[in-house]
């Protein structure tokens, strides 16, 4: 469907998805326009830049700024297929509306409206999440059958309450209606659970890093909470991009999640790879101490009432069947993880 002569443009292409993203698309043989924020930080770009040397001419570096219009013109021109991924992952903010809704919400727009704009575009992939289909693990009560399903969507969370899943699911229903609103290019969503494994980057910025830097450094030595996440590997998540952009029959929301997993059960899986190397939690906390102790530790009692003890799970059959998408064991996951990090010099 796609033409391999022309370029796929990934927006956000430093990021911790996008950049597998990138070198996945490279590695079939597509030309790849990749925006970032700011070309001179080298930091953020560095493996960007190694890319270009080892695919010489297949790799172009754009800067765009998501809340300025017409800041992706430039790197749209000729794009059959536009991966949008560009868009901020932080649970603890100061002001949600402007390092949160802003950037998700008016950037989907503005990029979307380029895309009315560049009559080349024949396909949009959005990287969503599944926050954008539930707020809190509560919500599972509202599900037919106890899973949650790509016919849900997220109606508990709010600019107070959860900002990071609301700034997902405003941005993706706007696709939806931008999408809606004309029949050139159509519009695949991509919604991941918990995006774990190791980093094409040396930043430890990310909230995937910063969860495992926690588990293995002792932080939850005396007990974890018990929250439950839907885990899946960032290798699967991108491979699930491109298989949503090249793939002619492709079409709606996708929860792309391996498995559901609590803290404690993941630290069991850490447990069983490495044995006592690291200072893994080995207990549950009970709820009535999460109510105590949760407010310190960045918790409200609606987040603990809504969240701690709910198991949750997630249905990926779609995912299998209409990307056929294969998914990777997370103890692999979490193993070559654990191994960059301590590579690196991040985990001793």
């Amino acid at each position: 469907m796609i033409n391999k002569e022309t370029p796929v443009l990934v927006t956000g292409g430093s990021g911790y998805i996008a950049s597998w993203v990138v070198q996945q698309l490279l590695e079939q043989g597509y030309k790849v326009n990749a925006t970032v924020r700011n070309k001179s930080k080298i930091a953020k770009v560095d493996h960007l830049l190694g890319l270009q040397k080892k695919f010489p001419g297949k790799l172009a570096l754009y800067e765009a700024d998501l809340l300025k219009e017409g800041s992706f013109k430039e790197s749209m021109k000729g794009c059959e297929l536009v991966i949008h991924m560009a868009s901020p992952f932080k649970v603890n903010v100061k002001d949600a509306q402007k390092e949160l809704i802003d950037p998700a919400l008016k950037g989907t727009s503005n990029i979307l409206k380029q895309v009315n704009d560049t009559p080349t575009v024949k396909r949009v992939v959005l990287t969503s999440s599944v926050a954008a289909i539930y707020g809190d693990a509560a919500d599972i009560e509202g599900t037919k059958n106890g899973v949650f399903t790509e016919e849900y969507w997220n109606t508990s969370s709010s600019l107070k309450h959860q900002p990071y899943s609301y700034s997902k699911t405003v941005a993706e229903k706007e696709a939806w209606k931008i999408q809606g609103e004309q029949s050139r290019w159509d519009l695949v969503v991509i919604n991941p659970s918990f995006v774990m494994g190791p980093s094409l980057s040396n930043r430890t910025d990310g909230e995937s890093t910063d969860f495992m830097i926690q588990l293995l450094s002792g932080s939850f030595k005396t007990g974890v909470p018990y929250l439950s996440f839907g885990f899946v590997d960032v290798r699967d998540v991108a491979a699930a991009h491109i298989l949503a952009g090249t793939k002619e029959s492709a079409s709606g929301r996708h929860i792309t999640c391996a498995v559901s997993k609590t803290m404690l059960e993941a630290g069991a899986i850490l447990r069983k790879e490495f044995g006592n190397k690291y200072k893994l939690p080995s207990r549950e906390l009970p709820k009535f101490l999460m109510y105590l102790v949760g407010p310190f530790a960045g918790f409200s009692w609606k987040f603990v009432s809504n969240n701690v003890g709910i198991p949750m799970s997630f249905d990926n059959s779609y995912s299998k069947k209409d990307l056929g998408l294969v998914y990777r064991d997370l103890s692999e996951t979490f193993k070559e993880q654990v191994d960059q990090l301590v590579e690196s010099g991040h985990v001793k």
